[in-house]
Protein backbone atom coordinates (compact mmCIF):
# COMPACT_ATOMS: atom_id res chain seq x y z
CA UNK A 1 0.00 0.00 0.00
CA UNK A 2 1.42 3.18 -0.82
CA UNK A 3 2.40 5.18 2.55
CA UNK A 4 0.09 8.20 3.13
CA UNK A 5 1.11 11.93 3.89
CA UNK A 6 0.66 11.31 7.41
CA UNK A 7 2.90 7.95 7.76
CA UNK A 8 5.81 10.24 5.97
CA UNK A 9 5.80 13.30 7.30
CA UNK A 10 3.26 13.07 10.58
CA UNK A 11 0.05 13.25 11.75
CA UNK A 12 -2.11 16.34 10.31
CA UNK A 13 -0.53 16.60 7.05
CA UNK A 14 -3.05 16.69 4.38
CA UNK A 15 -3.39 17.78 0.82
CA UNK A 16 -5.44 20.18 0.66
CA UNK A 17 -7.94 19.92 -2.76
CA UNK A 18 -9.21 23.30 -4.14
CA UNK A 19 -13.29 23.12 -3.82
CA UNK A 20 -16.44 25.86 -3.90
CA UNK A 21 -15.32 27.28 -0.39
CA UNK A 22 -11.34 28.05 -1.33
CA UNK A 23 -9.14 27.95 -4.62
CA UNK A 24 -6.08 27.16 -2.36
CA UNK A 25 -4.62 23.84 -2.98
CA UNK A 26 -1.18 22.50 -1.88
CA UNK A 27 0.32 20.53 0.78
CA UNK A 28 -0.16 21.21 4.45
CA UNK A 29 2.34 20.05 6.74
CA UNK A 30 1.67 21.43 10.32
CA UNK A 31 4.04 23.19 12.09
CA UNK A 32 4.13 20.34 15.31
CA UNK A 33 5.28 18.02 12.52
CA UNK A 34 8.45 20.39 11.86
CA UNK A 35 8.80 21.28 15.54
CA UNK A 36 9.23 17.35 15.96
CA UNK A 37 11.80 17.50 13.34
CA UNK A 38 13.70 20.14 15.32
CA UNK A 39 12.28 23.10 13.74
CA UNK A 40 12.17 25.24 16.67
CA UNK A 41 10.52 28.43 14.78
CA UNK A 42 8.76 27.48 11.91
CA UNK A 43 7.20 30.86 11.48
CA UNK A 44 10.38 33.15 11.36
CA UNK A 45 12.63 29.86 10.01
CA UNK A 46 14.17 29.74 6.58
CA UNK A 47 13.06 28.01 3.05
CA UNK A 48 16.40 25.79 3.48
CA UNK A 49 15.36 24.62 7.39
CA UNK A 50 11.93 24.01 6.51
CA UNK A 51 12.91 21.90 3.76
CA UNK A 52 15.45 20.01 6.43
CA UNK A 53 13.07 19.65 8.20
CA UNK A 54 10.68 17.84 6.09
CA UNK A 55 13.64 15.74 4.96
CA UNK A 56 13.98 14.69 8.91
CA UNK A 57 10.53 13.64 9.37
CA UNK A 58 10.36 11.73 6.30
CA UNK A 59 13.23 9.91 7.43
CA UNK A 60 11.85 8.22 10.40
CA UNK A 61 9.45 5.96 8.01
CA UNK A 62 10.88 6.26 4.49
CA UNK A 63 13.25 3.35 6.08
CA UNK A 64 15.03 0.76 4.46
CA UNK A 65 13.10 -1.81 6.32
CA UNK A 66 9.38 -0.50 5.42
CA UNK A 67 11.20 -0.41 1.87
CA UNK A 68 11.94 -4.06 1.89
CA UNK A 69 8.48 -4.92 3.07
CA UNK A 70 6.19 -2.44 0.97
CA UNK A 71 6.83 -2.47 -2.96
CA UNK A 72 4.37 0.11 -2.89
CA UNK A 73 7.05 2.34 -1.09
CA UNK A 74 9.54 3.88 -3.48
CA UNK A 75 11.77 6.34 -1.45
CA UNK A 76 14.10 5.25 1.25
CA UNK A 77 15.47 8.48 3.13
CA UNK A 78 19.07 7.41 5.40
CA UNK A 79 22.07 8.77 6.70
CA UNK A 80 25.02 10.00 4.64
CA UNK A 81 28.20 10.02 5.92
CA UNK A 82 29.88 13.54 7.16
CA UNK A 83 33.10 15.35 5.75
CA UNK A 84 34.24 18.51 6.47
CA UNK A 85 35.26 21.63 3.77
CA UNK A 86 36.27 25.33 4.06
CA UNK A 87 34.28 27.98 2.91
CA UNK A 88 34.39 32.01 2.72
CA UNK A 89 37.19 33.99 2.32
CA UNK A 90 38.59 33.20 5.63
CA UNK A 91 38.02 29.53 5.05
CA UNK A 92 35.83 28.65 7.55
CA UNK A 93 35.35 24.93 8.97
CA UNK A 94 31.98 23.71 7.63
CA UNK A 95 30.55 20.33 8.36
CA UNK A 96 28.36 18.19 5.73
CA UNK A 97 26.16 16.33 7.35
CA UNK A 98 24.06 14.08 4.47
CA UNK A 99 20.78 12.60 4.48
CA UNK A 100 20.94 10.41 0.84
CA UNK A 101 17.20 10.09 -0.62
CA UNK A 102 17.11 6.91 -2.56
CA UNK A 103 14.21 7.14 -5.88
CA UNK A 104 13.16 3.45 -6.84
CA UNK A 105 11.45 3.48 -9.93
CA UNK A 106 10.73 0.91 -13.18
CA UNK A 107 14.30 1.09 -15.01
CA UNK A 108 12.59 3.07 -17.78
CA UNK A 109 14.24 6.04 -17.83
CA UNK A 110 17.32 8.09 -16.56
CA UNK A 111 15.74 11.50 -15.26
CA UNK A 112 13.81 11.91 -11.91
CA UNK A 113 10.00 12.32 -12.78
CA UNK A 114 8.18 12.84 -9.31
CA UNK A 115 5.05 11.23 -11.13
CA UNK A 116 7.24 7.89 -10.67
CA UNK A 117 7.11 8.02 -6.87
Amino acid sequence: MEPTFAQILGTGTTRLASGATTSTSGLFIPDSVLVAAGLSTPSTATAEGHLVAIVKAARSYLTQVNFDANIDQSLVVANGFPSSTTRGTNNDNYRLKQITVSLASLDTDTEINPGDY
